[in-house]
């Protein structure tokens, strides 16, 4: 997905909320001195980019392993207070819940994989419940443990061949996220080689977050972008009446196909034609159905949802991607307040409400 500016807006959109009461007083988010946070930070700062253009406040960093942008009107006291609060709040999330970073409560909890519980705090807790949601929402097409195999097949490793039959079901045998004990407060992998990985949900959930925080410092509207899955509350600076939305070509890279109009909602977008590998002129994508532990190969391309949530569009794009364009045609148009499309190697396929909010 890239942000595009589409020339026509649907006229038939829900109107969207008021700008939000500003707090008297905002609650500044602390760095955390815990999981190196301070480190975490530090890089994220070396990437920052800040500007103001047509009255918009204008974010750019690199955190999460993406590319991420948050454009947003508020007064200019309000708005370096939450700039510094956000960046706190990202650099504080990516190290807790990285599995890249050593000192991530996620890795501890992977090294005692078969041995034992790990204690975890109240944000934790929640986050880890949503993980258990997810999976039970999607019937296990989501799963929070599948680190084995994102791991077996690597997209970024140089290849000479595929892993054999018998590699992919070992690794199939430490995926399972109904064998993750739970309890308040604390969780256990109970086998040894069992790993969790909340790189499915993790950057969905913090532009969820971060579009929270912005309303809560008063932030007037906003577009909250983390590698291309964001969400948007508010009207845009240049006045037009809603947020223009470009949706990527899978087909060709750097062009839309299309462009939505956004107010108040959310949109991801799940594809694998950037994040593979080629083999024998057979492409792979780095989207595995855990089901058969392999990368999905239905012909689907791209996946694209709007949502109230970018929890909720990020986890419907992915379990849409993995259905295939029939199943998951009739996911979108049974889930009540979604939009969506679906690219396939034939042909586009949408939702019943799509037209709604597409531009062009």
């Amino acid at each position: 997905m890239v942000l595009g500016s589409p020339h026509k807006v649907v006229a038939d959109l829900p109107r969207p909320a008021g700008p939000p009461a500003v707090p008297a007083r905002p609650v500044p988010v602390e760095l955390s001195d815990r999981f190196n946070a301070a480190g975490i930070l530090r890089r994220i700062q070396e990437s920052v980019s800040f500007s103001v253009r047509e009255g918009a406040h204008e974010l750019t960093f690199r955190a999460l392993g993406t590319q991420c942008r948050i454009s947003f009107l508020a007064d200019p006291q309000l708005a370096s207070a939450f700039r510094t609060s956000a960046l706190h709040w990202i650099a504080n999330f990516e190290a807790k819940y990285s599995r890249f970073w050593p000192d991530s409560l996620v890795s501890a909890i992977n090294r005692a994989a078969g041995a034992d519980w790990t204690v975890l705090d109240a944000e934790a807790d929640r986050l880890f419940a949503l993980c258990h949601e997810l999976h039970f929402l999607t019937r296990g097409i989501l799963d929070p443990t599948a680190l084995p195999l994102i791991q077996l097949w690597n997209w970024k490793e140089p290849r000479t061949s595929l892993p054999t039959d018998a590699e992919i079901e070992a690794a199939r045998a430490r995926v399972g996220w109904r064998r993750v004990q739970r309890a308040p407060g604390k969780i256990r992998l109970p086998e040894p080689g069992m790993s969790v990985d909340l790189g499915g949900v993790g950057k969905e959930f913090a532009v969820d977050q971060i579009s929270q925080l912005a309303r809560s410092f008063g932030v007037r509207s906003a577009l909250v972008d983390f590698g291309a899955d964001l969400r948007v509350f508010g009207l845009p600076a240049d006045g037009r009446p809603a947020w223009h939305i470009g949706l990527e070509d899978p087909r060709k890279p750097g062009a839309c196909w299309t462009g939505l109009a956004v107010r108040d909602a959310a949109v991801a977008t799940s594809g694998d034609y950037l994040r593979r590998f080629e083999l024998n002129g057979v492409s792979y994508g780095h989207i595995l159905d855990v089901r058969t532990g392999r990368p999905v190969m239905n012909g689907v391309r791209a996946v694209s949802v709007l949502a109230p949530s970018c929890t909720q569009a990020g986890m419907l794009s992915t379990s849409i991607f993995i259905l295939g364009p029939e199943e998951g045609l009739r996911l979108l148009d049974s889930t009540i307040g979604v939009a969506g499309a679906i690219v396939t190697e034939s042909g586009t396929f949408h939702s019943r409400t799509f037209h709604q909010y597409a531009t062009s």
